[in-house]
């Protein structure tokens, strides 16, 4: 299986100047955390790392050290993850059918998730992780702060990574949000922009997103626990 790591991520809601993958988390940084899953999976043998070639040296030494060096290949990213994402696929070997791709600072990712999702790829065109919301959502007005309407919590999920699709499909839909100026936050938003469909695959409630200061304290307080 190939799979695509948007690295790209800025420390600015962590209160850092620098990428938030390098920043510490016990005693690695996160990005060393995510590879260490990856390389643990059974179904990933290609690993693409997306992200600004600042970054790459100190990316390269967490590769090192892990032992990753045949396998992972580093990709100038863009702007934004989505036109980082479209490059990457770019990147991808020709005879890539099918890819994943998760978010470098979803750094609790196991292995068996990553599995999971290779092998339900297999049998369809386009999955995400994700798992139920368990709290009521409200949709407010922006400008009042009035609620608007309280959907039904039994049909909302919330996305995860990885993501997985035909690589086929998947260019052909970035393709069509460049042609339309389509701005979308994940790569399952533009399938669902072009009428295809994408199904759900269970995710794991600690595969969260290391985005504040407080996401770090929980991740540590999450890898202790497992170390028990």
């Amino acid at each position: 299986m190939y799979l695509l790591i948007p690295a790209a991520g800025s420390g600015r809601r962590m209160g850092s100047s620098r990428n938030k993958l390098l920043l510490p988390l016990l005693d690695k940084p996160l990005l060393a955390w995510t590879l260490a899953a990856v390389k643990a999976s059974r179904s990933v043998r290609w690993v693409g790392i997306i992200g600004q070639p600042d970054d790459f040296p100190d990316f390269k030494e967490i590769v090192i050290s892990l032992g990753m060096t045949k396998c992972v290949h580093f990709i100038p990213g863009g702007a934004t993850r989505q036109e980082s994402v479209y490059k990457g696929l770019q990147a991808l070997p020709a005879v890539a059918a099918r890819v994943l791709i998760h978010d470098g600072a979803r750094c609790l990712i196991t292995p068996a998730l990553i599995d999971r999702c290779a092998a339900e790829i297999l049998r369809c065109p386009g999955l995400i992780a994700a798992i139920p919301v368990k709290d009521t959502i409200k949709v407010v007005e922006p400008t009042t702060q009035l609620i608007t309407s309280t959907p039904d919590r039994r049909q909302l999920w919330a996305a995860q990574t990885p993501q997985g699709f035909a690589v086929e499909q998947l260019t052909h839909c970035h393709n069509e949000g460049v042609r339309q100026g389509w701005e979308v936050t994940d790569d399952a938003a533009l399938l669902e922009q072009c009428g295809l469909p994408v199904k759900i695959v269970a995710g794991e409630e600690s595969n969260l997103k290391v985005t504040t200061p407080m996401d770090l304290a929980i991740a540590e307080f999450i890898l202790r626990q497992r170390d028990l």
